[in-house]
């Protein structure tokens, strides 16, 4: 066997577990957001229910304890060794009133978002609000469900007349094993209806995990790089000018930011 031969061999033994421990660190990072998210059910929540009657301080108070809970919650993974991240452009997220927009290729990128900006809202499914882990703190923050039928559109224009910063995946779900983005157009209706300028938020993973159909334990063989950018507005005026009408207004938006994420997220790989 040559030197080089030898030195792989050698290398071998470290970089595999390197591997097992990372899929003990993601498993065990998982299972303390799970026994975290119900202590805060069981433990925390009904005190703030029991002591602050105000319903809009204790939404607030509610929204600042699961920002630090997720904080804690990407720290943990971090210096676990999973994962590494980096945010670009935070200081836009520094404002209220803001429709933040982002592709969604990871499991946790809603955690990662909520982490870091203040006065979050978002949209949750919801089959969410009666999971035993989810379920207390989605309904102490008050986050809006996506059962509310005709009344989504309003909720979401009126969380954003509030002064709150309200996050959404506009694809509804995470991006297919292809690659391909895909919009809805709820996203683009908020915006023209509620005349809002938008918030890009560009999210790069390498190596790609926790995608669509990917299970937690299948782990890349590689440190996983997290590279989160947060972009310059896009201006609503452009799209609602000249009498166009809405439903108009939100396909030419949904168009445009169709071709924006697509290749904005390509771009970086």
């Amino acid at each position: 066997m040559d030197d080089a031969g030898a030195g792989r061999v050698m290398r071998n033994p470290a970089s595999s577990c390197s591997l097992y421990w990372r899929v003990f660190a993601t498993g065990f990072s998982f299972l303390t957001f799970g026994v975290g998210g119900l202590l805060l059910r069981v433990a925390v929540f009904p005190l703030l229910n029991l002591f602050v009657w105000q319903r809009d301080k204790r939404v607030t108070l509610a929204r600042a304890v699961i920002r630090f809970a997720f904080r804690g919650f990407v720290g943990l993974m971090q210096t676990l060794g999973v994962l590494r991240y980096e945010i670009v452009g935070q200081h836009r997220l520094e404002r209220n009133g803001l429709l933040i927009l982002a592709n969604h290729p990871t499991l946790i990128d809603t955690v990662f978002l909520m982490a870091f900006v203040k006065r979050a809202d978002c949209i949750v499914k919801g089959r969410l609000w009666n999971n035993p882990f989810t379920g207390g703190p989605i309904r102490a923050a008050g986050y809006i469900n996506n059962d509310s039928g005709a009344e989504l559109i309003a909720n979401c224009i009126a969380s954003l007349q509030n002064g709150n910063n309200l996050i959404i995946f506009p694809e509804g779900t995470r991006t297919s094993a292809s690659g391909e983005i895909s919009l809805k157009r709820g996203a683009a209706n908020i915006a023209v209806r509620g005349a809002r300028d938008i918030t890009p938020v560009v999210i790069h993973c390498d190596p790609l995990t926790l995608g669509k159909g990917e299970k937690w334990w299948c782990v890349p063989s590689r440190i996983v790089r997290f590279r989160i950018e947060v972009r310059d507005d896009i201006k609503i005026d452009r799209f609602i000018a000249d009498g166009v009408s809405e439903v108009l207004a939100a396909r030419h938006l949904t168009d445009y930011l169709q071709n924006y994420f697509t290749e904005e997220s390509q771009g970086h790989a």
